[in-house]
This record gives structure tokens, C-alpha cells and sequence, in this order.
């Protein structure tokens, strides 16, 4: 009798072993990454794209929770900031760290190394695709490749004394593959494994590697990828390593406002000049979206997202997928409230691609989160103090967007009188299709995006 006890243990044992072996990893994540898209954001492209009473996709997905973006004070690391940039949120979500604005995959402060998932899924065998519409070495890509202390040292001529933003200057010297570091971020991305790699930036790669007569785009070619700078090559690529370069720098955005027309300043009439309650505030005319000619023999982000994942599944492992839409939060900036809304299209549109890819590979986890929010609000196009006798005008920047159900949707930027606005620091949405059911609860940190990637990626029955 115990021997046949023994004998059903030992089989039990190991069916175990084998299921726990089999199911070893959970499945796909796909991580679509609105940035700069908070609820304004998706409510402005809601009411322009399907009206007040419609649904986006977005709107259509079932798990639903809300997400407090960290960031700290390089300085003084335990002090909190409550304003994130691009960089240090995306190494939130790629790395489970909170840092400080700037940094890419290492620490404030202390400028170390931080592991990220992509890192983690090649340790164990899963393949990895990075999709933007910004630069591949822009800040929320690069957080998932790469480590540098600042998000501008994107190429070998960007990491000594470069200007990044007007008067504003980055040094990664401690970076240089001659003191040690990894390189600029073009370099690291060569180094890094990742399978598919789509989006613009071919400027960072035409330049010489550091130390190394050979152009960055050149080594890439030697590390076995493939190279797409169009649609047509882009279409031809079936499996293999890819990198694709459709831009110079950010690709082009697929709407504008009429004639490029971004927000504006509202007027006060003369008498205004000698006191506020005089004279007659003069907005600024309505205006329709309309196509962006800039946007010509480009793939769209549906379109990229669609290759990433024929070549990821093309040996039916299993993978991690990071899609970004990058110019909502780069229109935003410069208060374009067409283009903002466009990109936030290319978002949804890829995220159908998803979709229906998760529907014939039902172990796919889809997220689709921001990195921050940012300036933008739905204000009312007539004021509630419209009928006192009194001139009523905005402060900051407005739009008025014709929407194609014929009304106007009244759009404000009032973040900085600047020649750019600036990042918000509102919680942002985090959602889910079913496989993301019990994952989380309905409020997080930021840093537990990262978390709950791994855990699915990784996780054993």
C-alpha cells in the first residue's frame, strides 16, 4: 500500500514540475504609453473623435485604476517633486525606481545602474520590441534600454557640453565608453538586445560611435539588424532583428490646425488698457483640424505596432511590447491642440491593433497608461460670467477646435506664458483589457506598472 502511494506522489510531483515548468511565464505584455496623456487629454480627442456620448477604445477596455506619478529631488532623493518629466516616470514603469527629471535607468542622486524589464525578459529568454512616434532615443523609450543621467545624451556628439534645451546643457561624461560608461543612447540601444525597434530618430545614428570610425547606424547593421526607412522596406521585413528610422527626429504628427495654427492670446480692445473692467475681450477665431502634409510616406503608429508584433510572434514565444505616442505631450507643449488630438487617434488605432492581436492570443496582457499629465483643459466656449458687464477672457492660450459634430470645443493652456507649456502633476488613468483582471487595486503608484509587468511576464501557478 505505501508503495503505491509512493508511485502516486511521485507522479503527482511530476505533473507539478511539468505544469510549473509549462506555464513558467504568464504570457504577452503589450504597455501602450500615452504621453502627456491625462484625462483632458482623452476627453478633448473623446469629444472630437466620436462625440461627447461615444466611446473610444480606450474607453471600451474593462480594468480600469488610477496612477500617482513619483519623482524626487536629485539633490535630496527622499524629497519629493510633484512634477515628472518623460524620463524619470518612464524609469518608473521600466525599472520600479522613483528618480529625479532628466534621468534615464539610474538613480537620483547616486547615479547607478537600475535593471530594467527589458533586461530582465532577455535573463529569461523573452523577446522585446520598443514602438514610438518620437525618437527610439527619445526619454520614454530610451528608459527601457538604456542608463544615462540625462535623457539628452541621445547620440556620440550629445554626451560633453551639449545644448539640450535653449541655454541649457547636458554632460554624460561619465557615460563615455572612455570612462567607463555604456555610450549615448543611440550606442546602448545597439547593445541592448531588443528585437524590434521602430520609430524616428535617424540622426542619432548617422554620426561616428565613439572611438569607433563607424557610424552608430553602421553597427547596428553589424549587430544583425535589419533596416527599414520607409514603408516599403519596413512591409518587406518578415522576421529577424529591425530597426526602423522613418524620421530625423520625432515623426511628424498625422493632423494640425488650420494653416498649423496653434493656440492663442486673447485681446482686450483699447479701453481695457486704462482698466480691467472696460473695453471687450477678443478670442481667438474657431478653427477645424485638418491633415498635417508633413505626414507623407510614414507608417502610422497602428501600422508599426502591427510589425512589432508579427515579428515578435513570428516564433511564437512569448514578449514584451512598448508602444508610445509621443506627441500628444510634444504638440501639447507648443499648444496644438490638433495634434495632440491626432496622436491620441495613432494611440487608440494602435491600441486596436492590440486588441485584435489578444483576441487570436488571449494570454496577452494589454496596459495602456501615461507618464504624466499636461497642460490642457476643456474650458467653457461661452463663460458662466458671460452676461455681467464685465470683459471675460482666458488667461494663457486658447483654442477653439470646430468639432466634426459642428461645435466648438474650447481648449486652454495657462501652465507658462513661455514658448512652451509645461507638465502637470495630475494622477493619470492606468487600463486594462480582462487579463489585467485582480492585477492591481483602483489606485497605484507609478512604480508598480513595472511590477505588475514582471509579475506576468514572470509569474508561476
Amino acid at each position: 500500500m505505501k508503495k503505491i502511494r509512493l508511485k502516486v506522489t511521485i507522479i503527482l510531483s511530476l505533473i507539478i514540475t511539468v505544469s510549473i515548468s509549462v506555464s513558467a511565464f504568464a504570457g504577452n505584455v503589450i504597455l501602450i504609453i500615452g504621453d502627456g496623456m491625462d484625462d483632458q487629454q482623452i476627453s478633448i480627442a473623446r469629444n472630437y473623435l466620436v462625440g461627447a456620448t461615444g466611446k473610444l477604445s480606450l474607453d471600451n477596455l474593462s480594468v480600469r485604476s488610477n496612477v500617482q506619478v513619483l519623482t524626487v529631488s536629485d539633490r535630496f532623493p527622499k524629497h519629493p517633486v510633484y512634477v515628472a518629466d518623460s524620463a524619470n516616470s518612464a524609469t518608473s514603469m521600466a525599472s520600479g525606481v522613483v528618480t529625479s527629471q532628466g534621468r534615464i535607468g539610474t538613480t537620483a542622486g547616486t547615479d547607478e545602474d537600475v535593471v530594467n524589464i527589458i533586461e530582465l525578459a532577455h535573463q529569461q529568454g523573452i523577446r522585446t520590441g520598443v514602438v514610438t512616434t518620437a525618437s527610439i532615443t527619445d526619454a520614454t523609450p530610451a528608459a527601457f534600454y538604456a542608463h544615462t543621467n540625462s535623457r539628452g545624451c541621445q547620440n556620440p556628439a550629445m554626451m560633453v557640453n551639449a545644448e539640450f534645451y535653449p541655454r541649457v546643457f547636458v554632460d554624460c561624461s561619465a557615460d563615455l565608453k572612455s570612462n567607463g560608461g555604456k555610450g549615448s543612447i543611440s550606442e546602448q540601444l545597439i547593445n541592448s538586445g531588443v528585437d524590434v525597434m521602430l520609430g524616428g530618430g535617424l540622426k542619432h545614428f548617422t554620426l561616428p560611435s565613439e572611438g569607433d570610425g563607424d557610424e552608430v547606424i553602421a553597427l547596428a547593421e553589424q549587430a544583425g539588424y535589419q533596416l527599414a526607412l520607409n514603408p516599403k522596406q519596413l512591409d518587406s521585413i518578415k522576421k529577424g532583428k529591425l530597426l526602423g528610422l522613418f524620421s530625423p527626429s520625432t515623426m511628424p504628427v498625422i493632423w494640425r490646425g488650420e494653416s498649423d495654427r496653434a493656440a492663442e492670446h486673447s485681446e482686450m480692445t483699447w479701453p481695457g488698457m486704462i482698466h480691467w473692467s472696460l473695453g471687450e475681450a477678443i478670442v481667438p477665431e474657431p478653427m477645424r483640424c485638418e491633415q498635417n502634409p508633413q505626414f507623407t510616406d510614414l507608417p502610422t503608429l497602428a501600422q508599426m505596432t502591427d510589425k512589432a508584433l508579427s515579428i515578435l510572434d513570428s516564433d511564437k514565444s512569448d514578449f514584451f511590447l512598448m508602444i508610445e505616442s509621443a506627441s500628444i505631450d510634444k504638440q501639447a507643449h507648443y499648444r496644438k491642440t490638433c495634434g495632440s488630438i491626432g496622436e491620441l487617434k495613432q494611440l487608440n488605432d494602435a491600441l486596436d491593433s492590440a486588441i485584435n492581436y489578444a483576441q487570436s492570443h488571449p494570454d496577452t496582457l494589454i496596459l495602456v497608461t501615461a507618464d504624466h499629465g499636461h497642460a490642457a483643459q476643456i474650458v467653457p466656449d461661452s463663460s458662466l460670467f458671460a452676461a455681467s458687464p464685465y470683459p471675460i477672457y482666458r488667461p494663457g492660450h486658447l483654442s477653439r477646435i470646430i468639432t466634426p459634430q459642428g461645435h466648438i470645443m474650447a481648449v486652454n493652456y495657462a501652465t507658462t506664458d513661455f514658448i512652451t507649456e509645461e507638465h502637470t502633476g495630475v494622477t493619470v488613468p492606468l487600463m486594462a483589457n480582462k487579463m489585467g483582471q485582480g492585477l492591481f487595486p483602483s489606485m497605484i503608484t507609478q512604480p508598480h506598472i513595472f511590477n505588475i509587468v514582471k509579475d506576468y511576464l514572470f509569474q508561476k501557478d
